[in-house]
């Protein structure tokens, strides 16, 4: 009989109910493993955990200090804060260098599952290893679509220590490319194989289906070819669209692909905004708000995801007292107020002498304008405005669902399809494509359907029968920044690539009110590599090419 050593890596099993039956009995087994025992399934949870839920140091530095605030979702800059709202618009090595050091690094666990699967490998498993071709698209998609050049052909190439940095276009054609040939490989298979082959519920993203897997995979080609389209030099947009809508996509039969979290095992190894929320304590010194931007689109459309998305503001009174130590006072306190009737909120303001009483009623969504800069941060404050709603903010231990870690949407796929329609790429029917994306994006967040239905047939941004071309792009482009709630990297890049909400990439200008940070006001394009990437002489030639190592140079794709 065939016997296996068996390396158990750190956070091996994160979905508790998917993996301790077996690892009882493995358990047990105090000699070695028969074949029929041993799978890579049991090192495919990990590598899909750490992508899309990292830990709590990732999860702060990366996801909600930047890419949710830069998106225009998450706010920071009130009174209670820690944190100036210009945080990481003035450019931070050190959560920099965290958000980099983390995002770098995940290609290595999804690269060993592949090692393990591949042709020869330990565990040879075509169609495992066709997950795994998929999860590195994933990855690189995100990885690229942070700091443009990155090293994907030489990536993990042995012998390799020094990769090469691809162009974005390069990497966009490599991404699509691996797609093809995973989505290849899978054809009309179902499972990964019988018994202990068969990843199941160890596979946290789509419970084993491959067919969902290989929706997913199309879906995200769908979405580069999209990206891609009119960028200088392309020449393969239009054809990856045109195959991708002949194929499969994510639909409203099979859903969306997101990942369940896990809020039992430790916070290090896979965290959630909940975990940042509750361990910073509840006197909102580290707790953040939620952007003017989202909260105004949402409130002024009637949308029913307002109550899923943000809890109302606490209220309250609030007292403003001018001295000669500030000479844009009045600017500022005139910013406030003007920011209450953007979100047409209920207030009374009452001056007395070199005195302002501000009371505004409790229980109302308002949201905080982004980019305050520190001398207006002392009049933005806490209890004004709107924060996380409670699905966001769920405490670990509760044993109550948290919000789903969005991998790619159903509602993504159907907003691409209505725009490739609009396009002209495809025939079809924009408006039902547009609609049947809004549902799908509702049903994420567990609207019903009769609120749905009340939000189609009454609001202008869920309508893109009528208008120019312009207008019907840019409703499609709200709709998945909204949609993108929680998926900061995303929703951030659906602004720098389609400008889009128009008052978040325009930037800032006022500095009385708002900070330039080191873009001179301008909305952030990229992230700076981290020092770690410095050591790579081959860094040099991609500054050369791409422009200057900064979050103002524009990305291929956004040019």
């Amino acid at each position: 009989m065939k016997y296996f050593k068996l390396i158990i890596f750190p956070l091996l099993c994160v979905v508790s109910m998917s993996c301790t039956g077996d690892f009882d009995d493995i358990n047990e087994n105090k000699s070695a493993f028969t074949a029929d025992e041993v799978s890579a399934k049991f090192f495919l949870t990990s590598s899909q955990v750490s992508l899309y839920a990292p830990g709590r140091t990732a999860y702060w530095r990366a996801h909600l200090i930047h890419s949710d605030r830069f998106a225009g979702h998450a706010t920071f800059g009130h009174n209670a804060s820690w944190w100036g709202d210009n945080i990481c618009y003035d450019y931070n090595s050190s959560f920099s260098d965290a958000t980099y050091n983390w995002l770098s690094g995940r290609y290595g666990n999804i690269k060993a599952f592949g090692d393990y699967t591949t042709v020869g490998g330990e565990f040879e498993n075509e169609y495992m290893y066709a997950i795994s071709i998929i999860m590195k698209s994933l990855f690189f998609q995100m990885y690229t679509d942070v700091y443009g050049m990155v090293p994907f052909s030489e990536a993990g190439v042995d012998g390799i220590l020094t990769p090469k940095y691809d162009s974005q276009m390069d990497v966009y054609k490599g991404i699509i490319a691996d797609l093809d040939a995973a989505m290849a490989t899978i054809g009309d298979t179902e499972k990964t194989g019988l018994g202990v082959d068969d990843v199941g519920e160890n596979d946290i993203y789509c419970g084993g289906d491959l067919q969902q897997w290989k929706r997913l995979a199309n879906t995200l080609k769908l979405r580069i070819g999209m990206r891609a389209l009119g960028a200088v030099g392309e020449n393969f947009a239009t054809a990856t669209i045109n195959s991708a809508l002949s194929a499969p996509l994510l639909d409203d039969s099979n859903g969306s692909v997101t990942m369940i979290k896990d809020l039992v095992i430790s916070e290090w190894q896979s965290a959630s905004y909940g975990d940042i929320w509750h361990d910073f304590g509840t006197t909102g010194s580290a707790n953040w708000t939620i952007g003017a931007t989202l909260i105004n689109y949402l409130q002024n459309n009637d949308d029913p995801r307002l109550s899923v998305y943000a809890t109302p503001a606490v209220g309250g009174t609030f007292v403003y007292t001018h001295d000669d130590s500030d000479s844009e006072y009045q600017q500022r306190l005139s910013f406030i107020i003007t920011s209450l009737e953007d979100a047409s909120a209920s207030y009374t303001s009452v001056v007395t002498d070199t005195t302002t009483v501000i009371t505004v009623d409790p229980g109302q969504y308002i949201g905080q304008p982004t980019r305050i800069n520190q001398y207006t941060q002392t009049f933005v404050k806490y209890n004004m405005f709107s924060t996380p709603g409670e699905r966001i903010t769920q405490e670990r231990g509760t044993q109550v669902d948290s919000y789903p870690e969005i991998i790619l949407t159903s509602a993504e796929s159907y907003y691409l399809q209505a725009e490739a329609v609009l396009r002209g790429i495809s025939n079809g029917d924009a408006q039902a494509l547009f609609q049947t994306g809004i549902r799908e994006a509702m049903n994420l967040w567990e609207i019903s359907n009769a609120e749905t239905n009340i939000y189609i047939a009454n609001q202008e941004l869920a309508d893109i029968s009528d208008g120019t071309l312009d207008e019907k792009l840019e409703k499609i482009a709200i709709q998945r920044w909204i949609a993108g709630y929680t998926d900061g990297f995303e929703a951030w890049a659906v602004v720098r690539d389609t400008g889009y909400p128009s008052e978040l990439a325009a930037g800032v200008s006022n500095y009385v009110i708002f900070a330039p940070g080191n873009l001179d006001g301008d909305y952030p394009q990229r992230l700076r590599y981290g020092s770690k990437a410095q050591a790579n002489p081959n860094y040099s030639d991609a500054i050369s090419q791409q422009g200057a190592d900064m979050q103002g140079t524009k990305l291929w794709y956004a040019k």
